[in-house]
């Protein structure tokens, strides 16, 4: 295996491919958009485009920018094995801004979470005069609020640094990657496929396969009571003609009620004004019929004790209870729902296919390491439990979170999510059952399994879920349908949309290499959650 020879990089660490030398060498000079797919070397690019900016410009220092406390961590490491350079010097939220300043000696490599940098340029703590070149990881990030576009922003009225933008998945509308291309000022596009010849040699097979769980009798019972309460708020919203005359009531049309709701109440409160009549009990009305929804979801796709627990936070939650979840908990339906649960023992049958495979692989071949991956907290710690309740020395699971505590549900700190990845690549532990934390970069190579508990119905989401496995040898993913439920809807959305995706990054390439800039996005329209929903 031939090593990449640079002043800059250790001997013997960098495999030398084509394709990544080949764009590394066009991002040192131009603005560039890097599209790879996952375990294709992203961060063996980036590597290359530091070294060489460290090499060209010794007095200047280097950013990068990830958008995880563990992958800002990863990124420093990977910095310090590959580079001759001084130590790079990692900034998160749980530095001080005082020891921030502290820790600035230009010239350095810098590796931070976004908001960090954001906010010290906000408050005039820090400027990115002393930078020669900002990475940003994960670039489909920079949409919307995302503190990527201010650091843009910022980038391009300043000293405008070079910048390497790199992410598996751009988005599925060409709004969205024009607003990427815009806010991070970019340049030059590189993009690559599976099917590339000199990508070809270096892609390990990853299987895909669905597994569909039929639901028990009493799941499809107590679905029904909470469809008729979903339903009844629907009826109300409808009587006051703000839904059209559709059976059922969809996510996508609460969500475009809401927004108008909070647009009404917006101008009324620029006015001095009294909302409009009947306005508050449409907005009780909507968040009841969400609230509905999201429980039908829970018992549908995740599981009886994840309704319970839902529930049970509705009826007792940490401050004043709310009027939409008066008005959820006092419907009839929802009253039946809350007695049968009392009584219902039947748990999930996705809890067991879960456990079942991901005991097969690791007794199977114990050197395997898996990632279950599940939307819900109360999920992830059910199928810890259950896979610990085995009682085999061979399954060694743990659960990866986030930093925030919800209720008495509490974070894992940076320090303890980056030594659960430790045990994880040491093989200490050789399960992780995790929320979406675990989804963007995290280079863990001997995955060879990802389960997806549930289809999201986020087509990037879907994608870097998959990237977790299949780098360092072929993988394996499975995921878990709940047959007849809203799950369907979301696997088939996800895949619509990542062919659309690759259709428009082929028509995006082409533009760009007949020499045309992509076109600037459209007025920017309020950001919504319709970009994450079919």
């Amino acid at each position: 295996m031939e090593t990449v020879s640079h002043p800059r990089i250790r001997p013997g660490v960098l495999e030398d491919r084509v394709y990544q030398a080949r764009i590394a060498e066009a991002a040192v000079d131009r603005n560039t958009l890097v599209v790879l797919p996952t375990g294709l070397g992203k961060t063996a690019i980036a590597l290359r485009v530091v070294a060489e900016h460290l090499y060209r410009y010794p007095t200047r220092s280097v950013l990068l920018l990830a958008p995880t406390r563990p992958l800002v961590v990863q990124h420093a490491r990977s910095l310090e094995g590959a580079l001759y350079a001084p130590e790079p010097v990692v900034l998160t939220g749980t530095i001080p801004p005082a020891r921030r300043q502290a820790l600035l000696q230009p010239p350095q490599v810098v590796v931070a979470t976004p908001q960090v940098i954001a906010n010290d340029l906000e408050h005039g703590e820090l400027t990115l005069e002393p930078y020669s070149l900002v990475v940003f990881d994960e670039a489909h990030r920079a949409v919307g609020e995302y503190p990527y576009v201010a650091l843009g922003r910022a980038n391009r009225q300043g000293v405008n640094a070079r910048v390497l933008a790199m992410t598996a998945s751009p988005g599925a509308r060409k709004e969205r990657i024009q607003a990427v291309w815009a806010n991070l000022g970019i340049e030059h596009f590189e993009y690559r496929t599976p099917y590339d010849p000199d990508v070809r040699p270096y892609l390990h097979g990853v299987g895909v396969e669905t597994v569909t769980v039929p639901l028990p009798a009493d799941v499809r019972y107590l679905a029904q009571f909470l469809r008729a309460a979903v339903q009844r708020q629907g009826d109300a919203l409808r009587r006051s003609g703000l839904l059209g005359p559709h059976e059922t009531v969809s996510r996508r049309e609460l969500l475009q009620l809401r927004e108008r709701f909070q647009r009404e109440l917006g101008a009324a409160r620029r006015r001095g004004a009294e909302p409009p009549a009947g306005l508050w009990a449409a907005v009780t009305a909507q968040a009841a019929a969400m609230k509905g929804l999201h429980a039908l979801e829970l018992i549908e796709s995740q599981g009886v004790e994840a309704l319970r627990d839902f529930l049970d936070k509705q009826a007792h939650p940490e401050g004043r209870m709310t009027p939409s979840q008066r008005s959820f908990l006092a419907d009839p339906d929802v009253v039946r729902t809350v007695e049968l649960l009392r009584t219902l023992t039947v748990e999930h049958p996705k809890v067991a296919t879960a456990v079942r495979i991901v005991s097969e692989q690791l007794r199977g071949t114990p050197s395997s390491r898996v990632i279950v991956f599940a939307q819900y907290r109360d999920t992830a710690r059910l199928l810890v439990e259950e896979l610990q309740r085995l009682g085999d020395a061979g399954v060694r699971p743990a659960r990866f979170v986030g930093q925030a505590s919800h209720g008495v549900d509490e974070g894992l700190s940076q320090r303890e999510q980056v030594d659960l990845l430790d045990r994880f690549r040491s093989g200490e532990l050789n399960a992780l059952v995790a929320t979406s934390v675990a989804e963007e970069g995290l280079d863990i190579p001997s995955t060879d399994l990802v389960v997806f508990y549930e289809p999201v119905p986020s087509m990037i989401r879907t994608i870097q879920r998959r990237g977790r496995t299949g780098r360092a040898r072929a993988g394996r993913v499975v995921v878990l349908v709940a047959e007849g439920t809203r799950d369907e809807g979301l696997e088939r959305s996800a895949r619509s949309k990542e062919r659309r995706m690759h259709d428009l990054l082929e028509e995006i390439e082409a533009e760009s290499k007949g020499g045309r800039r992509l076109p600037p996005p459209p007025t920017p329209k309020v950001q919504t959650l319709l970009d994450e929903f079919p």
